[in-house]
């Protein structure tokens, strides 16, 4: 009966550990980035995501922004190479968690490729049951060594809690549910008396949500924090010119 009933449930527990230890097999006779820069390359010898350091899958985040504030856009997989070495396994270096506004796109601004990064988008970059079962998952079976939680300038979603914070405002259909999260964040930013309540709202959003992940998550984060497998890091995009302001990297 037990067997019986794991085939009809689909992907278990057992089926998803598989997958990710076969994606990190797979991924450690492949290059890690189609998209490397030559300023920062991966070692073909060494290129699976769970045996990079944080503080190199960092690196790579910040060169490849520099890249593209640049115009220094790489050619992701003009020959689909690289979409045929992932195409049975993944191993990406970062989670982003960001916001789905349509103007920050990850794999553009940090001049990233296929395969590189696990992305959580949300407006608001907030992290909720789904969007935490993700992280997990990312960190837990695919051993990524970075987690970066990242906002951005003139967040409509944070903007949105600043109005309820600020004005009463009472959002139609599911909007209001989904500024809930950030709520305390503009209470706080308001308490320091921020001069510029919006910015200061997104980074403390950010902020607030690195410090639940690094102090108060699951054993299989926390572990990984704890022994330096895994960075937990907060940053802010600017609209305007282009650039990642990494602020809060612990």
């Amino acid at each position: 009966m037990k067997a019986t009933d794991e085939n009809k449930t689909g992907l278990t527990r057992r089926t998803m550990l598989g997958s990710g230890m076969v994606g990190l097999a797979a991924a450690s006779g492949a290059s890690l980035g189609g998209a490397a820069y030559a300023a920062d390359p991966v070692d073909p010898a060494n290129p699976a995501a769970s045996e990079l350091s944080p503080d190199h899958a960092l690196k790579m985040l910040k060169q490849g922004n520099r890249d593209f504030l640049a115009g220094r856009t790489p050619a992701t997989d003009p020959d689909g190479r690289r979409r045929l070495e992932i195409a049975r396994s993944q191993s990406p270096f970062a989670v982003l968690v960001s916001c789905s506004d349509s103007r920050v796109p990850p794999e553009l601004l940090f001049g990233r490729g296929l395969g590189e990064l696990f992305i959580i988008r949300n407006a608001g970059n907030t992290i909720d049951t789904v969007a935490m079962g993700s992280l997990e998952y990312a960190v837990a079976e695919l051993k990524v060594p970075l987690v970066v939680i990242m906002g951005h300038e003139r967040c409509g979603a944070v903007a949105a809690a600043v109005s309820v914070v600020e004005q009463g405002t009472i959002f139609p259909g599911s909007i209001g549910q989904m500024v809930e999260p950030i709520i305390p964040a503009v209470l706080q930013a308001r308490r320091n008396k921020a001069e510029d309540l919006l910015d200061a709202s997104v980074r403390t959003n950010v902020q607030r949500t690195v410090t639940r992940l690094r102090e108060h998550a699951e054993p299989m984060i926390l572990e990984r924090v704890q022994s330096g497998q895994l960075k937990i890091v907060g940053a802010r995009y600017d609209l305007d010119d282009g650039s990642v302001d990494f602020f809060d990297e612990g």
